[in-house]
């Protein structure tokens, strides 16, 4: 990570140097330096759902399961959508073993 000699703001590489996005400073990437680029295509969302005993440690609350009419679930939380978004709460029947989702 490289910061502005000049207003102390972080720098981002742009055409072989350091741009600041503040004040416009420029610093060369010297062709020694140490980096790594990151890049991630994410096409699909993957929902991972529980199945057979992996709810045994989970902790559990009282709702009613649309299924069977049980009233203990076991639940948990996934990010599925931007991170400025809530997450999405999943429950698991601890009767029946149905799956599902509250919507907020």
């Amino acid at each position: 990570m490289q910061f502005c000699t000049k207003c102390k703001s972080m720098m981002f590489p742009k055409d072989g140097n350091y741009h600041c996005r503040k004040c416009g400073n420029t610093i060369p990437i010297e062709s020694d330096a140490k980096g790594f680029v990151s890049k991630a295509k994410i096409d699909d969302h993957e929902v991972v759902v529980l199945e057979g005993e992996q709810t045994s440690g989970l902790p559990t609350t009282n709702v009613k399961c649309p299924e069977c009419g049980n009233n203990t679930a076991a639940w948990w939380l996934r990010q599925l959508r931007s991170a400025d978004e809530s997450e999405t709460r999943f429950f698991k029947c601890t009767k029946c073993g149905f799956t599902w989702r509250e919507y907020d």
